[in-house]
């Protein structure tokens, strides 16, 4: 491996993210409702670092290999999040320890939104401000954005990319060079959140709060700059938009790409896995208004309709707003919320979850497996919108899935150990290894009070979500360090 190359190119991306404490330094001398030190001395540490990394560094031009590559990525995500965590651990309001820093920073950077404060209304807007932005700058991963910049410097990008982004597909590229692909994403991804403030706006959010938001849809994280979520606004009109900005932030982004490019939304129709996307959320929405219904929950039919499309799509995409306490609902419902987290958003976008395409080729490979007892000898060929699956990527889809069970099922264990109870230990690692938030039990509003063993599995939990578990066990194998 190259590590003094890894050394360089991590001191140089710590440096570019100590620039983002800049912001809401700025945000504290505008509304001067709190102080803007705990950013200045979080840019200066944080930046002091990276200098230190890059001037020890030998500074040499190398092409990093695909090892590197995953090495990178891990490394820069968890000193990242450790160093995400200063602002909030300097900052008087909210008080909080070293463990419920680094979970609040792991949690915005991951896209997870799983908070451990609360009186959220009553915090600094410096504070908030940085929270939704931790969640803005994770949403599309800072090594895509670094991509764009690191072959100026000499150093190749293609590795990271492979290694970050998400899904199975991790070859697809929208233009030929990779500098070229991470500079396309980010311009979909800034448009979307541009659109998505725009259209806050318009519906009667205030600015602060329609940027925050907008910076937290579009990455589909679920931060909220109040205690009640999008709840807080009692606006069907709001919830309208965050439902149209989840929905499109939750489909691949190179199909928006093409789609913009072609100037036709033909793309979208004809990709298997936005159909299956779609259907799985028009279901669940149907099956959940349909039970607040008729249930009595919410007697009125309008009512069970905005909140149960509004929970079903938030939690099937993985975003984890709220308008109520869904947690509370009769039923099966909050289970069922929770379990279409684990199908979770389309490969290539911005959410979490086992993604539907590992989904739809999960069914398929099942399907075949009863139809081979049935015809020994037939040979029967997975297909996804009339192509044919490698039985390489059919593999991988099993092998993720069966890695995603036994790590989850540790982790459950785990949870139990510390004290937790059973629906509180599941929904935490489900909502934590889905990027999803929001669970169920004693962590359904919040996770201020479960210990802090607990907190640290589950940002490991949301480590390996945010990372697609396997760039994370890579670099945890034995065999990954022998030469």
């Amino acid at each position: 491996m190259h590590l003094r190359a890894i050394q360089t190119i991590v001191g140089i991306l710590l440096m570019l993210f100590s620039t983002t404490m800049l912001p809401p330094a700025l945000v504290a001398l505008w509304y001067g409702d709190g102080s803007p030190a705990p950013f200045l001395i979080g840019f200066g540490w944080t930046f002091a670092t990276g200098a230190v990394l890059w001037l020890t560094s030998d500074r040499k031009r190398a092409e990093l290999r695909l090892r590197d590559g995953f090495l990178v990525v891990v490394l820069f995500w968890t000193v990242l999040g450790t160093f995400g965590a200063l602002p909030l651990l300097l900052e008087e309001r909210p008080s909080i320890s070293f463990t419920d820093a680094v979970f609040e920073s792991f949690s915005g950077l991951t896209t997870t939104g799983a908070t451990v404060l609360t009186g959220i209304d009553d915090l600094p807007r410096s504070i908030l401000w940085y929270r939704q932005q931790l969640q803005w700058l994770g949403g599309m991963g800072i090594i895509v954005l670094a991509v764009a910049v690191l072959p100026m410097l000499g150093v190749g990008g293609m590795q990271l990319y492979r290694a970050e982004t998400p899904g199975p597909m991790k070859d697809t590229k929208l233009t030929p060079r990779i500098t070229e692909t991470a500079k396309y994403l980010w311009y979909i991804y800034l448009g979307l959140t541009v659109s998505c403030t725009l259209a806050y706006l318009l519906v009667g959010m205030e600015p602060f709060d329609a940027i925050g938001h907008a910076f937290s849809t579009v990455a589909i994280g679920g931060f909220s700059t109040h205690d009640a979520s999008i709840g807080y606004f009692e606006s069907p009109l709001i919830e309208m938009v965050a439902v149209i900005f989840m929905l499109i932030s939750g489909i691949n982004f190179a199909l928006h790409f093409v789609a913009w490019r072609r100037r036709t939304l033909a793309p979208y129709w004809f990709d298997p896995e936005v159909r299956a996307y779609l259907a799985i959320l028009a279901v669940s929405a149907t099956l959940t208004s349909s039970y607040l219904y008729f249930s009595g929950t919410l007697p009125e039919v309008g009512a069970a309709i905005h909140h149960g499309v509004f929970q079903t799509v938030s939690m099937g995409t993985t975003t984890g707003f709220t308008t109520t306490d869904y947690f509370t609902w009769p039923g099966f419902l909050p289970v069922l919320l929770v379990f279409i987290s684990f199908i979770g958003s389309c490969a290539g976008s911005t959410g979490g979850g086992l993604k539907v395409i590992r989904f739809l080729l999960l069914i398929k490979q099942g399907t075949r497996e009863i139809l081979r007892l049935i015809h020994p000898n037939a040979r029967l060929p997975i297909k996804v919108g009339g192509k044919a699956m490698s039985s390489q990527v059919v593999d991988a889809v099993w092998g993720f899935f069966a890695s995603y069970v036994a790590l989850f099922s540790l982790l459950l264990l785990a949870l139990m150990a510390t004290g937790l109870d059973q629906v509180t230990a599941f929904s935490a690692v489900a909502a934590c290894m889905n990027n999803l938030g929001p669970g169920l039990g004693d962590v359904g509003s919040h996770y201020a009070d479960v210990s802090a063993t607990a907190k640290w599995l589950l940002i490991f939990a949301m480590l390996m979500g945010r990372l697609e578990i396997f760039t994370l066990l890579v670099v945890l194998s034995p065999g990954f360090w022998r030469r």
